[in-house]
């Protein structure tokens, strides 16, 4: 079967400035997959590239269905606001590549990193009915800038429906300032920020909080 080769021009946007932002989504990558958060080649990284604007932005994201334990020329892509290949290419973006739009659009972050582990599923099951992950009192809530004494915190939780588009629907009504993440429903997590740096010390203080609120709930039993 012919693959489709999609064929746009990505303008104004540096040759240094693709190439950092590879680099360092590849690293992250690496990371990530010897923590064992990309099981089966799920999950996905991207990172803007390029300044910011509402109605035109780019950013780097993972090629669908590559496997994240490898650093290969073939890992990434670059994709318009609406999540469309910017540059010729044989790779098809990440399935989940909408919700990374709906994510930087509103939000105007620069890195937003998306994982599945044990922990954010079993945590985004549990409470998949309240629609919402109820934090307190943890001490890695600070990450997110949170200082109060006993703070206390939301992450929401998403349906996991099989069309994407109508996830991406539903993001700017559960977006909050103060929590730079979103849950899917026995799927993963989504954290994000200003840079790479931001989002992984979002993405894992929010993995922290969730394995502690698992531990604590069995030790209620």
């Amino acid at each position: 079967m012919k693959k489709e080769c999609y064929k746009v021009s990505l303008v104004n946007i540096a040759t240094e400035e693709k190439r950092r932002v590879l680099e360092e989504l590849a690293d992250v990558k690496e990371l990530f997959a010897a923590r064992n958060w990309f099981p089966g080649t799920s999950g996905n990284l991207s990172m803007r590239v390029g300044e910011m604007d509402e109605e035109g932005f780019h950013f780097a994201i993972t090629a669908s269905g590559k496997d994240k334990t490898k650093r290969t020329p073939e890992d990434f892509l670059i994709v318009d606001q609406e999540g469309r290949p910017a540059e010729t290419t044989n790779l098809k973006p990440s399935a989940e590549t909408l919700i990374h739009c709906e994510i930087y659009r509103l939000t105007g972050c620069g890195a937003v990193f998306h994982v599945h582990t044990v922990f954010n599923n079993l945590i985004s099951e549990y409470y998949g009915d309240h629609g919402a992950v109820p934090l307190q009192g943890i001490e890695l809530i600070k990450a997110f800038n949170i200082w109060e004494e006993d703070a206390a915190i939301s992450v929401p939780v998403l349906p996991n429906y099989a069309d994407i588009s109508a996830i991406a629907k539903l993001v700017p009504g559960v977006l909050n300032g103060q929590v730079p993440g979103i849950l899917l429903r026995n799927h993963g997590i989504y954290a994000w920020g200003r840079d790479a740096f931001e989002a992984k010390k979002h993405l894992e203080a929010f993995e922290f909080l969730f394995e502690t609120v698992y531990r604590s709930l069995l030790l209620r039993k």
